[in-house]
């Protein structure tokens, strides 16, 4: 998977917005001014950080290497998933949907 693809599928959700507020090197996407990813730039494979509901995130931290807690971020609400493939992109773009309806919610 790449940058480009995460990146559009982010942005495709409704009011979908990218920042920088940390740096450059980490693109935060935003619904209603709250996070619901972040994405290390420049780094492959990609990586991505979501929200997640808390069974669900330790449930998949149990199953996949690739997705562990969130890094910087609070360990119980957030995943960190590297996308080496041993998610499907199918997985993947729910798991952001996952994110974004937990923010767009609040």
């Amino acid at each position: 998977m790449t940058h480009k693809k995460v990146e559009e599928y982010l942005l495709s959700m409704p009011n979908a917005r990218l920042d920088y507020p940390f740096g450059e090197n980490t693109a935060v996407y935003k619904v209603k001014d709250k996070m619901f990813a972040l994405v290390t730039e420049k780094k492959m494979p990609v990586q991505i950080s979501l929200k997640c509901e808390p069974l669900l995130a330790e449930t998949l931290r149990q199953k996949y290497e690739s997705v562990m807690p969130g890094y910087h971020l609070n360990k119980k609400n957030w995943n960190t998933i590297v996308l080496t493939g041993q998610l499907g992109w199918d997985e993947v773009k729910d798991l952001i949907k996952h994110s974004y309806d937990l923010v767009a919610k609040t």
